[in-house]
């Protein structure tokens, strides 16, 4: 049974109960953080950010220094890594912020400026709605970015420059393509075919 949700100025406080991980075991790149209440002097702020790095967020950290992208506003913050409670866990993350993460590049994608993307991804919600598509300018952003959303949105969806679906994953699942066309377009030499694996 889930606990009561608990609420400071309208905003949902998110505990260490919230989260599938804690401590300094676990790498923080890519995942949904949650920050502790007391960061925010004077208010509950807002508390789940998009992991992007920094020497505290490996699994045992060398540095305390944790980067981060706010799934509230798309701001970019650094946080002390004493300051991260763990992992959220993915079925906690409400739709706004599921809408947010889904306008984030993946970690390591190159600047759009003096570079043509290939494709563009898409993250829906389980009602359908979506935000605006990001792009990606190679097969590995297009990997990252499926690796990075599918924990926590409903279906992601990757579509080339022609706006056609070249991939469809819904509830953590690869639906398109099916494995027996994988298959054969990883056997192909054709240097415009995805090669990406479930």
């Amino acid at each position: 049974m889930e606990r009561p949700t608990e609420e400071k100025d309208g905003k949902r406080i998110y505990t260490a109960e919230d989260c599938e991980e804690t401590g300094n075991g676990m790498c923080l790149t890519g995942k949904v953080i949650v920050i502790c209440p007391d960061a925010f002097p004077g208010s509950c702020g807002n508390q789940l950010y998009l992991c992007t790095g920094g020497k505290g967020a490996g699994a045992d950290p060398v540095g305390q220094a944790v980067s981060g992208v706010s799934l509230d506003n798309g701001e970019a913050a650094r946080f002390r890594r004493s300051q991260i409670l763990g992992i959220l866990k993915p079925q906690l993350l409400p739709e706004q912020a599921k809408l947010q993460l889904s306008q984030i590049r993946p970690i390591g994608a190159v600047p759009l400026q003096g570079h043509r993307p290939l494709y563009s991804g898409y993250s829906f919600l389980e009602d359908g709605r979506y935000a605006a598509g990001v792009w990606l300018c190679s097969e590995k952003e297009a990997r990252n970015y499926v690796e990075m959303q599918k924990p926590y949105q409903h279906k992601v969806m990757l579509c080339d420059m022609d706006d056609f679906c070249v991939m469809e994953v819904v509830a953590g699942k690869m639906v398109f393509p099916d494995e027996e066309t994988l298959r054969k377009a990883q056997g192909q030499a054709d240097p415009g075919c995805m090669e990406l694996t479930q």
